[in-house]
């Protein structure tokens, strides 16, 4: 799940909440965060980092695991691994499977997901984030 770092509020008080990546996929109509399948010989890890890129054009930077996902899709078990990850660089460019990408508060993330499994993913990261502030600082 590609996340931005909130920083500092203009006013010198607290931090402001980070942003949430969510994807726009037009073949399903639906919201969602980035992800895909396997390539043989390819790693969970690896591949993550491949389809972030390639659904977003945004190379980033894996920091930590995050529950995995499971339910059935086209009648097949399905999982899906994620983590919370940093755009290192690169920027949004709309393609094929994924024709806009929004950057926005958890809270709004929540509301403009499609799936409700997705939203248990934000509630994950949340909870993860002060664990990972000396990683990304």
């Amino acid at each position: 799940m590609l996340w931005l770092p909130g920083g500092p509020r203009k006013n010198g008080h607290g931090l402001r909440k980070p942003r949430i990546a969510l994807i726009h996929r037009p073949k399903y109509d639906d919201w969602s965060l980035p992800k895909g399948k396997l390539l043989a010989g390819e790693t969970p890890w690896q591949a993550a980092l491949r389809e972030v890129e390639e659904e977003t054009g945004l190379v980033c930077r894996l920091l930590a695991p995050l529950p995995a996902q499971h339910y059935r899709a086209q009648g097949r078990p399905k999982e899906v691994r994620y983590w919370a990850a940093v755009p290192v660089r690169g920027e949004f460019r709309p393609n094929r499977e994924v024709d806009r990408m929004k950057w926005l508060k958890p809270e709004k993330a929540r509301a403009k997901l499609t799936h409700a499994r997705d939203r248990e993913l934000i509630d994950a990261l949340l909870a993860r984030l002060e664990q990972l502030a000396p990683l990304v600082g």
